[in-house]
C-alpha cells in the first residue's frame, strides 16, 4: 500500500475530527503547490482563483458567489495560520468529540464557521471604520471562527475542564475561553479586524449552541436534519430484504433503550459540567467513552 493509499484510508477510517483536521491539510497543500507553480513558471492560473474561494465582505459581491461562507472555512494561506488552527482544533475537538460526538463537532465547525461570516459582513457593512466596497473589498479565510466556535462550546459545556499549558500549568477551560475573546476584543485594530470579528461570530454561536444544550435544547437540530436528508439524496438505497424470524424469546424496545442510555450519558456530562472530568469514576468513565463511540 503506497503512502497515498494509507492517507484514503485513514480519512475513510477517521473520526469527523480527523477528516476535518485532513481537509484542512489537503487544501492548503494544494494552495501552495499552485502558488509555487505560478512562481517557478511566471504563470497566472485561472486568474486569482483564491477570490472566488474567500468570502467577502461585499454584499453584492458575496450574493454573486454564495458558496464562499463556506469555502472560507476550510482554506489556508499561511503556514503559521494553519499551524495554529489545526493545533487547536485538535486540542479542544478531541475534548468535544470525547464527551458529545463526532456529528455535533462537524455542525458546530459548519454552523460556527457560518455565524463568523454572518458578523463579518454585518459588521463590515454598517460600521463606518470599514465601509468596504466593490473597487475596495475586503475578504476573508480561515477556519479561525469555527475553531473557535468548537473552543467556547467545549468551554461552556465543560467549564470546569481542566488542562495544562505549557509556563502556566493547569488552566479551567472558561478561564481560557476568556482570554480568547477578550484578546480577539483587545486586538481588534492590529490590522485584522475582519479575523477578530469572525472569531467572536464563532464564538458566540459556540457559547448559545452549548448554553441551550445543557437545558436539553439543542438549537443545531435542524441543521443535522438537514445534513441527513442530503445523505439520503446520494445514498444508494438497499435492497429490500424479508425474512422471517420466530417471536418467542424477550427484547428491549429500542427506543426505551436509547432513552434510557441517553439518560444515563445525561447525568455523566452534568457532573462533568459541574465538577469537572477528573470527578467520574472509572465506570463512568467507561459508559462515557462506550457511549460516545456508538455515536
Amino acid at each position: 500500500m503506497n503512502i497515498l493509499d494509507e492517507l484514503k484510508q485513514a480519512f475513510k477510517q477517521g473520526d469527523a475530527l480527523t477528516r476535518l483536521i485532513f481537509i484542512n491539510v489537503a487544501l492548503f497543500v494544494l494552495i501552495s503547490i499552485v502558488e509555487v507553480i505560478e512562481m517557478l513558471f511566471q504563470i497566472n492560473i485561472s486568474g486569482n482563483y483564491l477570490d472566488w474561494l474567500m468570502i467577502p465582505a461585499h454584499i453584492p459581491t458575496f450574493l454573486s458567489r454564495p458558496w464562499t461562507a463556506l469555502t472560507y472555512m476550510f482554506l489556508h494561506v499561511r503556514f503559521m495560520h494553519l499551524l495554529f488552527n489545526v493545533l487547536w482544533l485538535y486540542w479542544m475537538g478531541r475534548i468535544f468529540i470525547d464527551m458529545l460526538n463526532g456529528r455535533r463537532l462537524f455542525v458546530t465547525y459548519i454552523l460556527g464557521g457560518l455565524s463568523g461570516a454572518a458578523l463579518y459582513i454585518l459588521l463590515y457593512n454598517i460600521l463606518p471604520a470599514f465601509a468596504p466596497s466593490e473597487f475596495d473589498p475586503s475578504f476573508m479565510l480561515g477556519a479561525s471562527a469555527s475553531v473557535m466556535a468548537i473552543g467556547i462550546a467545549t468551554a461552556t459545556y465543560f467549564p470546569n475542564y481542566e488542562i495544562q499549558l505549557l509556563l502556566i500549568g493547569n488552566l479551567k477551560l472558561k478561564y481560557l475561553a476568556l482570554a480568547l475573546v477578550l484578546m480577539d476584543l483587545v486586538f481588534m485594530a492590529d490590522g485584522n479586524a475582519g479575523g477578530h470579528i469572525a472569531h467572536l461570530g464563532g464564538a458566540l454561536y459556540g457559547f448559545l449552541w452549548a448554553s441551550n444544550l445543557k437545558q436539553g435544547r439543542d438549537i443545531s437540530k435542524w441543521f443535522s436534519q438537514f445534513l441527513d436528508f442530503l445523505i439520503g439524496i446520494f445514498k444508494p438505497k438497499p435492497k429490500i430484504k424479508v425474512a422471517y424470524k420466530s417471536s418467542n424469546y424477550s427484547y428491549s424496545a429500542p427506543s426505551q433503550t436509547k432513552a434510557s442510555n441517553q439518560r444515563e450519558i445525561d447525568a455523566i456530562l452534568d457532573k462533568i459540567a459541574k465538577s469537572g472530568y477528573d470527578s467520574l469514576s472509572k465506570d463512568e468513565k467507561e459508559t462515557l467513552f462506550k457511549m460516545s463511540n456508538k455515536s
